[in-house]
């Protein structure tokens, strides 16, 4: 049975490499739009009070049906599917140039490092476009004309700039997901968060690894095909399931995860963390995984 977080299809609409395999009234190749707010959140097709997933700031959603203000479709980036607001979405734009690799950032209407303008926030993970930069190279002017959306609300104009030390080219990824992990640490846990302003445990794992280049699914369970069964002691970058839960291995002795029992991202002694999850009822280590 096909899973509904990846089935490309709401029973009338259905993308066309389902084409032979469901029935839909139309089978499209779907649109591609831009995220326009800095965090925009998936929700269920069939329960839109449900919580999915999140995007953030340009990721790309492909739209297959847009109907009452809501575009049913799935994230580019990993293939899940639920309907966005239409509002939250703006055509694409400039090809980014470069991504945010802090766990936030922001825009602001001024170079200047003690400028007085409103300064927007914006997560890791949001792809940019950088045409120049300023004061030695502290700032990249990014021009937002072509995303009309809430974040012109915020600013006096549609090229806003951003400290260059909080972003990397797109075209280099990071080595160690789990530096890249690290980084959240003390990041509020939000169910079905995937931004630098709250996320879960699949959505750091997520961030972590697709900041790496490295494909990875947005829920844990769906995480558990990642790399390969391990055994023996856990080592660093390794990856813990429970029912419900994943965790990374930081080192020999703690893992690093975004957890409701301290609602943040935090470390935490390893065996102290099997035993007390197994305790609360949650039972042992499903699964233990490691990447090349």
């Amino acid at each position: 049975m096909t899973d509904r977080r990846l089935l490309k299809s709401n029973g009338r609409v259905a993308h066309v490499s389902l084409r032979g395999q469901v029935d839909a009234e139309a089978f499209v190749q779907g649109e591609r739009r831009s995220v326009a707010v800095p965090v925009a959140t998936l929700r269920d097709a069939l329960d839109p009070a449900k919580r999915l997933r999140e995007l953030v700031l340009h990721d790309t959603f492909v739209v297959l049906d847009e109907t009452d203000g809501r575009c049913f479709g799935f994230a580019e980036k990993d293939g899940y599917v639920g309907t966005i607001a239409s509002d939250l979405l703006a055509e694409p734009g400039f090809e980014p140039t470069h991504v945010v690799s802090a766990r936030q950032s922001y825009l602001v209407g001024s170079p200047e490092l003690k400028t007085g303008d409103e300064a927007l926030p914006i997560s890791h993970g949001s792809r940019l476009t950088v045409f120049a930069t300023h004061e030695g190279g502290r700032w990249g002017e990014v021009d937002m004309r072509r995303r009309p959306s809430e974040i012109d609300r915020h600013k006096t104009g549609r090229t806003q700039y951003v400290p260059m030390a909080h972003l990397r080219p797109i075209a280099e990824v990071e080595s160690d997901p789990v530096a890249v992990a690290e980084r959240f640490l003390g990041t509020p846990y939000l169910w079905g968060g995937n931004s630098g302003f709250g996320l879960d445990c699949s959505g750091l794992v997520q961030a972590a690894f697709l900041a790496c280049g490295l494909t990875c699914p947005g829920d844990s369970d769906m995480q558990m095909s990642l790399g390969e069964a391990a055994e023996g002691p856990a080592r660093r970058g390794d990856l813990l399931f429970w029912k419900g839960h994943v965790a990374m291995v930081a080192d020999e002795t703690r893992i690093i995860h975004a957890n409701a029992r301290a609602m943040g991202v935090t470390y935490e002694d390893m065996e102290a963390a099997i035993a007390r999850i197994e305790a609360q009822g949650d039972g042992p280590v499903t699964a233990h995984r490691r990447l090349p």
